[in-house]
Parts: C-alpha cells; structure tokens; sequence
C-alpha cells in the first residue's frame, strides 16, 4: 500500500493541471470565446493567461500552486527513495547532485508559475512574461537533470528497464518543449499572436503528460515493497531462529511417494546427501535415530 501511495503525489498533480486547463477551456468557450482587454485587437484564441487574469484568477493561483507543489514533492521523494535503497541507489556524488539541482530547478519553476498566476498579464506583463520564462526554463533544466542521473544510473544498473523507459520519456518533453517554447518565443515576436496562443496550450497540455509520467519512477517501490523472492524467504526463515535445519530443510523440497526427493537436485553420484542406496529406482533415506519432526 505505502508503494501504491508514492503513486497519487504525480498523478493527483498531474490531474490538478488537466482540471485546470479544461476549465478554462470550457469556462471561455460557453462564455462565447470573447475577446479580454489583455488581448491583441487582430486576436481571436485567448493565452491561458488571459483566461486566468479573468473571473477564474483565483482558480488559476490555487490550482497552479497545488499543481507544482505537489510535482515538487515527487522530486523530493524521488532523491529520499533512492537515498533509503527503495530505489535503484545513486552510485556516485555526480548523481547526487544532478538530483538535488533537478529539485531546485523545479522548486523554481514552481515559483515561476504561482508568481506569474499572481501577477497577472492584466495588470503586470512584464513581470508575468519574466515569470513565464522562469516556470518553462525552470521545469525544462529539471528536465535535463533527471535525464542525466537516469542515464548515469542505467549504466550501473541496466536491468532496471524503468530506468531506461522513464529516461526517453523525459528527454522526449525536454525535445519537444524547447522546440514549441521557440516556436511560440517566434511567433510572439512576429506578432502571430493566434499561432503563439495554440503553442501555448499544447505546451501546458505536454507538461501534463510530462507531471503524469513520473508514477513510472515510483514502479519499483511497489515491486521491492510487496515482492520478495523464494531464496529471500528462505534466507529469513532460517535467520530468524530456525532451530531445528534439518526439519525446516524439509520445507524446501519434496519427497515421492517412496521418500525420493523430486526437487531435482543431484550431487556426484546421483544422491541427495543424507541418501543412500535406491528402491524401485528411487532414492531411499537414511534412517536417524531421532524420529523426523511431524510438519
């Protein structure tokens, strides 16, 4: 269960940041798609931001900071599950502090989205596009940082193919947004001020996908949680004061119908030690002097 719960901090947060753009999307649609103040006269598809500079403000600052809190705090468990071997373990110092500077690279662009939110395009464009800048760069360099310690880190431990899939997933968002944050820093500056809204909105959709992806980070911990394998119990079972082996051994392999071992272990001359002679094709015991321990 505590491995299920890592789960609910990416996704609850990623759901957050969907419920928040459809909103708006629906919110200025049934109102008629009209055209806000914060505006340009030729534009017709309203930013996210001039919808949330409107009558949703105080849905765009809640939602926006319950979004990227809570995607912080994955980072945040991330670097403590690794650090506690929940997760694959940082093999060196490098790592270690790709991992802390993708957490503040991410607590900055959080900072970013609240403050541009607050300050809203109506009342402070400047400021607003600064903080623009600051939550997009700010999530992208986290980016680019948790894809470094994951490829350092596939390297250790190739067998971790979570490692590899959640590596490609995350250098995909960092290809694609770099390319639409240029595309819509382009289209501001030549004044397409429709084409510059769309690209906005597919990059606020894109990031969705991205806060989504990391529930694939916390995979592990479900396994390393409630799985152990069969040489792991039996390790247990035989440190945690197992007195008598030799009836406890007993657990770990079977006897045919005439007392012949049938867990496929051989030994130099076909015998399980402890055996000798055969009947009917079949191992015979040796007989103890102590009777055998009813199980």
């Amino acid at each position: 269960m505590w491995g299920l719960s890592y789960w609910v901090v990416p996704i609850s947060s990623a759901l957050v940041w969907l419920a928040m753009l459809i909103t708006m999307l629906v919110v200025w649609s049934t109102e008629g798609f009209p055209h806000y103040s914060s505006m340009d006269p030729k534009q017709t598809i309203a930013y996210i931001s001039d919808v949330g500079a409107q009558s949703l403000k105080p849905l765009f600052i809640a939602m926006s900071a319950v979004t990227v809190v809570s995607f912080d705090l994955a980072f945040i468990l991330e670097r403590w599950l690794r650090h506690t071997g929940r997760l694959a373990h940082n093999t060196s110092l490098w790592q270690k502090l790709l991992s802390w500077l993708s957490i503040i690279a991410a607590i900055a662009g959080a900072a970013g989205l609240i403050l541009l939110s607050i300050f809203d395009t109506v009342r402070h464009p400047r400021m607003h596009n600064s903080f623009l800048v600051l939550f997009i760069a700010g999530y992208i360099l986290s980016a680019i940082f948790v894809c470094w310690e994951y490829q350092r880190l596939g390297i250790h431990f190739r067998e971790h193919s979570v490692l590899r899939y959640s590596f490609w997933i995350k250098l995909s968002f960092i290809l694609i947004e770099v390319a639409l944050a240029i595309a819509f820093g382009v289209c501001q500056n030549q004044d397409k001020f429709n084409a510059a809204a769309v690209l906005e909105w597919v990059i606020a959709f894109i990031f969705f996908f991205y806060v989504l992806s990391f529930f694939i980070d916390f995979m592990p911990v479900v396994r390393t949680k409630n799985h152990q394998s069969r040489e792991t119990e039996m390790d247990v079972a035989l440190e945690n004061g197992n007195e008598d082996g030799a009836a406890n051994g007993e657990r770990y392999y079977r006897r045919g119908a005439n007392g012949a071992p049938t867990n496929g272990y051989t030994y130099g001359n076909g015998m399980h030690p402890g055996y000798n002679g055969t009947t009917n094709g079949y191992v015979k015991p040796q007989e103890t002097a102590a009777a055998p321990r009813n199980l």
